[in-house]
């Protein structure tokens, strides 16, 4: 017995080309409202036509917190805000604190943060991982060894070696690619709709170099 939502290609022929296209479109309209939800398009409106590099990035690391689940005891702590940290040179400017101005991430006001050592990020949510700490990168990850905190960054094979999320050029668009395998490690829950639209989703947890 076929599964109610199955369409094989006689019910398409049956409903015809233009059942055929609306089937076809769904998955691909799904992408598009889950990339313009991570991308916060709405709350970019009044800003200029085309948003800077990381006025984009900034606006994806708020937007990780509406597809990534922490575990209860991290979501319980005693915190009065949801901190994004940045380690290491801040490439964010004033991007950051004005993307997060007056947001809120589970019931909590979201803050930014700029960090000195990776041993300050026992209170992040989200940690962007500068590239000027490329030469530390197996030291920090070791560092935060299985603590929750969502770990992000521009640096070139950041998932490969272990991190769990990284930005990516795509053209003139800014993408990302995922490793799963080191969220979950973490305890952290990844939304299926996050990982539709990550470009590239890896499975491994190598770590640093």
């Amino acid at each position: 017995m076929k599964h109610p939502g199955h369409t094989d290609s006689s019910q398409c022929r049956a409903g015809g080309r233009r059942s055929c296209r609306h089937q076809c479109l769904r998955p691909r309209l799904a992408a598009v409202v889950i990339t313009s939800l991570l991308l916060g398009l709405s709350s970019m409106q009044g800003q200029r036509a085309k948003p800077t590099e990381y006025e984009v990035k900034a606006t994806y690391l708020y937007n990780f917190s509406r597809f990534v689940e922490w575990p209860a005891k991290v979501t319980q702590a005693q915190s009065d805000s949801f901190v994004i940290c940045v380690l290491g040179k801040d490439p964010f400017g004033a991007a950051l604190n004005t993307i997060l101005s007056d947001e809120a991430s589970s019931g909590k006001s979201v803050v930014a943060q700029q960090i000195p050592t990776v041993q300050d990020a026992v209170n992040c949510r989200v940690l962007f991982i500068s590239s000027s700490e490329s030469t530390r990168l197996k030291q920090i990850l070791t560092t935060l060894g299985d603590a929750s905190v969502l770990t992000v960054s521009e640096l070139p094979e950041f998932t490969q070696r272990g991190g769990m999320v990284q930005f990516v050029s795509e053209g003139s668009r800014v993408r990302f690619e995922v490793n799963l395998a080191s969220a979950e490690h973490a305890g952290l829950t990844l939304s299926s709709e996050l990982l539709k639209v990550a470009v590239n989703v890896r499975r491994n947890a190598r770590l640093g170099d």
